[in-house]
């Protein structure tokens, strides 16, 4: 090849690829910047028209993720917003994204394990926030965080109640068929008592969705008279315990989903980011650990006034 057309070659391919990474949306961007070099920190925000709509409520909630320390939001969303809240919530995953924090739209119900009306109702609000993204290609939800609880109705409480398990599933793969082709991630919040399955229950919950968020709720309270380090120390163990439980009899299959460890503020008080730390410390070494997620910004707004 001749000295001039080489140098015109390797002129087109440097452009070309100059181009195409202009041309990635801005989610993605910050996807890849997380990636999988840290565990994630996750944060619970509930009532986010509420929350957006007090004066410089994105940049408060902006200034406490940079200060504790987390990289994923999860913000509740309504089936419908209202054209205010949807300004907000772009608003929102602008500064996020600006500081390579993901944002997750929060959908929940207690219904959708059930086909019919109450599972096409969901997938609708997943359908909601494509169409969001669609219209804020540099504002986009990087992924959707499930809250589906259909162990709160009646009929699926009492220890070793799991019938719920298949339906679950189900509405988990769901949305993820939804949500993957859009370059979307799942992530979805499961209780304990989900891992007291057997091996095909909680592989078939775990291979449904690429993240799961277990709530290890209430194993303290600040009057409980354990000192901070005995609080520690069952948060370690505790978190070590259930992971085990999750994946016993699985084997090494890459596909089942990585769990994070959630803890909420009303059993920790002002010790939670360290007890979130414990949680690091004790599991960053087993491939199966995702990261924390710490129950509510709301909390912190609460304490504050």
């Amino acid at each position: 090849m001749k000295p001039r057309l080489l140098h015109f070659t390797y002129v087109w391919i440097c452009c070309s690829v100059f181009l195409a990474a202009l041309c990635l949306p801005v989610a993605a961007v910050v996807l890849n910047a997380q990636g999988d070099s840290g565990p994630v920190h996750g944060l619970w925000v509930w009532k986010s028209p509420e929350v957006l709509s007090a004066p410089g409520g994105a940049e408060s909630l902006l200034d406490f993720c940079k200060s504790q320390g987390i990289n994923e939001v999860y913000v509740s969303i309504a089936a419908r917003s209202e054209a205010a809240e949807e300004s907000q919530l772009a608003h929102l995953i602008g500064l996020l994204h600006r500081s390579k924090i993901r944002a997750e739209a929060l959908l929940s119900s207690a219904d959708a394990d059930e086909p019919g009306k109450h599972r096409d109702t969901l997938l609708e609000h997943v359908r909601v926030i494509l169409e969001f993204n669609r219209k804020h290609p540099r504002e986009r939800f990087d992924g959707i965080h499930l809250d589906v609880e259909p162990q709160q109705r009646p009929e699926n409480k009492g220890p070793g109640n799991l019938r719920f398990v298949p339906g679950l599933a189900d509405a988990f793969r769901a949305v993820r068929a939804l949500a993957e082709p859009a370059g979307m991630t799942v992530n979805a919040d499961i209780q304990n008592k989900l891992l007291k399955g057997d091996v095909s229950e909680r592989k078939m919950l775990l291979s449904a969705v690429p993240r799961v968020t277990l709530m290890m709720y209430e194993l303290s309270s600040p009057g409980d008279g354990d000192t901070p380090e005995q609080q520690a120390e069952k948060a370690e163990k505790s978190s070590q315990i259930f992971i085990e439980m999750a994946y016993e009899g699985l084997g090494d299959d890459r596909k089942l989903a990585k769990m994070a460890i959630a803890l909420r503020t009303p059993d920790y008080g002002a010790l939670l980011p360290q007890m979130l730390k414990k949680l690091d410390d004790a599991n960053g070494a087993n491939p199966h650990y995702l990261g924390w997620a710490r129950h509510s910004y709301n909390d912190h707004l609460n304490a504050a006034h």
